[in-house]
């Protein structure tokens, strides 16, 4: 079970629509129930759950009591990394705000986890879980919440009041200031519904206008198989300039970033490196610095890559690593810090590439003790 803890980390072969900007990840149901559209300020739906783990059950929401109710999975990273800080909540309003954590989706990851290895997840996590934890009821948890309140996204958080309303949806680690207002009955439920259903409207408007870039410059990229193929970028970065001007909240959006950053680095490196630079300082940064990595990794083939796009991908394996989750495994780590090793060695820091190397070494030499101990 250690391993499947270990393993609770960034997946790489995520795909961006997979992934949203606050560290979600994307779990669209096949299908949705649209008869059970609800909104925030409704009363809470039941918490109908398979088993309670760990805790006391939530059989009701009493009427003077707040509520934090978690969805999350054990594959999900930025689920398992906000476990700590809901934990550190829980023991700050113990008394006062009741925690519970309900898992869902198991089946979705590849490294889900059944009933047995679920619980012994949630056991293994000790008080970095200090709350109550439920596995989802298939026919009606995801139903009853996510989709009802079209919540596509893990980790969601929901808070129900005293009066028993849904009064926030939202990312865990923006829980803080939200609970406290809740608590103190200074919470604006219409305003946050209102806000919300912009976001809502503003951010799928964004993720349309994303997805039809990519389907307008993606045979502008080349075959991927033919080296000596290097597509047309200039088209690429004609039709990027020409959707940014209509809408300038998309020139870093995960797909019209990966195809600009691209293109650029055919056409400009230069300006590739300046405009990677401020992809990673963007919204979009996660997407980013797997974006730039993976279009490095797919042009060292067909071109000869400048040293500062070296250090340029360097910087985003260094973010990627200070991002990842406590939990991510050993080895994963190690390789981490291998390949940005062999990216600084290449652009030419060979104090930084020294020590990123020491590090991999290191990590290694760690797991390899920990294996052993389990032969043993």
């Amino acid at each position: 079970m250690i391993a499947l803890i270990a393993r609770a980390q960034n997946d790489t072969t995520l795909k961006f629509t997979d992934l949203q900007k606050d560290s979600s990840v994307k779990v669209d149901s096949v299908k949705k129930d649209t008869s059970a559209v609800r909104n925030l300020g409704d009363p809470a739906p039941p918490l109908r759950v398979r088993e309670w783990i760990k805790g006391t059950p939530v059989t009701s929401f009493e009427k003077g009591k707040v509520y934090v109710v978690e969805f999350w999975a054990t594959w999900c990273a930025p689920c398992v990394a906000s476990m700590p800080h809901l934990s550190a909540l829980a023991r700050k309003y113990k008394g006062r705000v009741t925690f519970s954590a309900v898992s869902v989706h198991e089946d979705r990851g590849t490294r889900g986890a059944t009933a047995e290895k679920l619980k012994a997840f949630v056991e293994g996590m000790g008080n970095k879980m200090d709350f109550n934890v439920a596995s989802q009821d298939t026919s009606f948890t995801v139903r009853d919440w996510l989709e009802a309140y079209h919540r596509d996204y893990i980790p969601a958080t929901f808070v129900v009041d005293g009066q028993g309303r849904v009064a926030w949806i939202g990312h865990p680690l923006k829980l803080d200031t939200v609970l406290k207002k809740i608590i103190k009955n200074t919470w604006d439920i219409e305003a946050e519904s209102s806000r919300r259903k912009y976001a809502d409207s503003s951010q799928k408007y964004l993720e349309i206008l994303d997805d039809t870039v990519a389907s307008l410059v993606r045979h502008y990229k080349g075959k991927y198989s033919d080296l000596n193929d290097l597509g047309f970028p200039d088209s690429t970065l004609m039709v990027v300039e020409k959707m940014v001007k209509q809408e300038p909240k998309l020139k870093y959006a995960p797909w019209t970033a990966k195809y600009t950053f691209t293109a650029l680095l055919r056409a400009d490196p230069n300006k590739a490196y300046e405009f990677g630079k401020q992809a990673m300082a963007s919204p979009y940064a996660w997407y980013a610095y797997t974006s730039i990595i993976d279009d490095i990794k797919d042009d060292s083939r067909k071109l000869t890559t400048p040293k500062e796009i070296y250090l340029l991908g360097a910087e985003c394996y260094q973010a990627k690593i200070d991002r990842s989750p406590p939990y991510s495994s050993i080895d994963d780590m190690a390789k981490l810090h291998h390949e940005m090793a062999d990216w600084y060695r290449r652009g030419g820091d060979k104090v930084k590439a020294i020590a990123a190397e020491k590090k991999a070494i290191k990590l290694w030499e760690k797991e390899l003790k920990t294996v052993k101990k389990v032969l043993e």
